[in-house]
């Protein structure tokens, strides 16, 4: 009779087949008690170590019961969840180009408020347009007495020529015309702001929101022709080729007369924002009758 071995003198193989029989010989005492008691279950084979198990299993302290297989996909889940991806990355790519926009819609804004605000660009212009050109006038009676002639203003356009003469006169500033001087008429006269009644009692009137001596657009001056001073009385003696000389307070600007017209009061086009620097110089015509008005036209010396 082979003598027993101690369990240290067992080799891996051996305690491996002991193990095995233990557990086969407890699960068939479990499954007798089962049977005797009226419970029936179902058990996975029993456990064979020495070749792989074919299909998994969850093991519990009684037996080892099969893993639940995975449940099958819907055709149509799928289909819904591709769709939901599709919305998904349109709307990311959608957020993109209005944040895109939104980046270059501001960069034009700012731009465009830069280029306003730059002094050496901005062109001053009217904020309305006169009704009736400047410096009309009643001719003076004996004693000299004249007054703004209202009969040459439309009457529906009254209430509009008394509004402008409320515009404010601009604060002065160093690039405004404070003089000029016309050496073929021997006229050398301030220019104040405005070109309204009192305005023009004081010498030659600039309209409102005409362009500044040298810079591109039109420089509008007026005076009178037989009334405070006679500044502009000869204007009809300048010929083509005459220096009109506009002063500021840095520097002096030397224009060159092109040409002079005879219009009607209410020819304010004459006033019209040029493209180049130009002056215009304007007066009542003729003299002593004042019923038109007389336009020099100069272009700035290159």
């Amino acid at each position: 009779m082979a003598r027993k071995k101690a369990p240290e003198d067992l080799s891996v193989e051996e305690l491996r087949r002991l193990l095995v029989e233990k557990r086969r010989g407890a699960r068939k005492d479990r499954l007798e008690h089962y049977r005797r008691t009226g419970r029936v279950i179902s058990l996975a084979p029993d456990l064979d170590f020495d070749s792989p198990p074919s299909t998994p299993t969850i093991d519990t302290a009684d037996s080892a019961i099969p893993a639940p297989e995975p449940p099958p996909v819907n055709p149509r889940r799928k289909f819904l969840d591709r769709i939901l991806l599709g919305v998904e990355v349109l709307a990311v790519l959608g957020l993109m180009a209005i944040i895109l926009n939104g980046v270059g819609l501001l960069r034009t804004l700012n731009t465009e408020v830069v280029a306003a605000l730059n002094p050496e660009t901005a062109v001053p212009t009217p904020l309305v347009m006169a009704v009736v050109l400047p410096s009309g006038h009643t001719p003076p009676d004996a004693q000299g007495n004249t007054k703004p002639n209202e009969a040459e203003i439309p009457s529906h356009l009254l209430p509009m020529v008394q509004s402008l003469s409320n515009i404010p006169v601009p604060t002065a500033a160093p690039d405004q015309a404070v003089r000029i001087q016309v050496p073929a008429l021997n006229i050398d006269a301030p220019v104040v702001q405005g070109d309204g009644w009192e305005q023009l009692k004081k010498g030659v009137g600039q309209y409102i929101g005409s362009s500044a001596p040298g810079r591109d657009g039109n420089l509008v001056l007026s005076a009178h022709n037989d009334v405070y001073g006679e500044i502009f009385r000869y204007l009809d003696r300048l010929v083509p080729g005459d220096q009109i000389i506009v002063y500021t307070q840095q520097r002096q600007f030397v224009y060159v007369v092109d040409r002079t017209v005879l219009v009607e009061p209410t020819a304010v086009e004459v006033m019209a924002p040029t493209s180049a620097p130009t002056v215009t110089l304007i007066s009542c015509y003729p003299y002593l009758v004042n019923d038109q008005r007389i336009v020099v036209f100069a272009r700035l010396q290159n």
